[in-house]
């Protein structure tokens, strides 16, 4: 049995298009809704068989983590609205087996950037591990950006998750401020402080690491502009985190 589980806060523009990749193999549709306010829980409710209602969390892995103890499923594949399961991959899961050594597969993702997808900078294939048996694999919920960790045996899935987070610069800022401001609280509760001492680590030093990682290393340069614009933009965190952990002090 497949339990398909995801965490919302208005995704009405995505949603549906997730759910409609997914349908045709998921035994059950878990969906935990952080407060929507922009229909989200209403398409939800009419692909999902359980729709859980609870706030919006600055770590929104909190609510990722609910909707993965929800499941009934002997196997899990965890979403992001935002995402989509292409045939490939549809197929490979009908097929896995949840009694052999391997209990958790890392999924190959197409990041899309700006409406097409980013072919190097680091954004390919940027496997995430979203398939696993049942209590088998769990998120930390300490960090945003944090993998699930497995006990056991990991493999890698055939087929792509194809993700759209940032169809156009709004949708990057709004994310840009999210996590800016919950890694500037995190830095700021283990004891960092905005110093004059730490003004060129996150002026220069770490915004210029991520340039020449993502725009010369990981061979950004191949996506053009887009390229360029992903790792300017991803340098820019560090920055404004500086800010909002100043901002924390006062």
């Amino acid at each position: 049995m497949l339990s398909v589980v995801l965490a919302t806060f208005n995704e009405a523009l995505n949603l549906e298009r997730c759910l409609n990749s997914i349908k045709s193999i998921a035994d059950e549709i878990v969906v935990v809704d952080g407060d929507s306010t922009d229909g989200t829980k209403e398409i939800a409710k009419s692909f999902g068989d359980k729709v859980i209602n609870t706030t919006n969390k600055a770590n929104f892995h909190i609510n990722k983590q609910m909707a993965i103890d929800a499941a009934k499923g002997d196997l899990i594949l965890q979403l992001d609205a935002d995402e989509v399961v292409d045939e490939e991959l549809a197929e490979f899961i009908k097929k896995v087996r949840v009694d052999g050594d391997v209990v958790a597969w890392n999924i190959k993702r197409k990041n899309y950037f700006l409406g097409k997808p980013l072919k190097k900078g680091g954004q390919y294939p940027d496997p995430v591990i979203r398939l696993f048996v049942a209590h088998k694999a769990h998120l930390p919920q300490e960090n945003v950006h944090e993998q699930m960790l497995v006990d056991g045996d990991v493999a890698m899935a055939e087929g792509h998750l194809l993700h759209f987070p940032y169809p156009d610069l709004n949708s990057y800022f709004r994310k840009f401020n999210t996590y800016t401001s919950f890694e500037a609280g995190r830095q700021f509760s283990s004891g960092v402080r905005a110093t004059w001492f730490k003004l060129p680590e996150y002026y220069v030093w770490k915004p210029l690491k991520i340039v020449f990682s993502l725009f010369i290393r990981h061979r950004g340069y191949v996506d053009g502009v887009r390229g360029f614009l992903f790792a300017v933009l991803s340098a820019m965190h560090h920055p404004v985190i500086f800010l909002k952990i100043w901002e924390l002090e006062q």
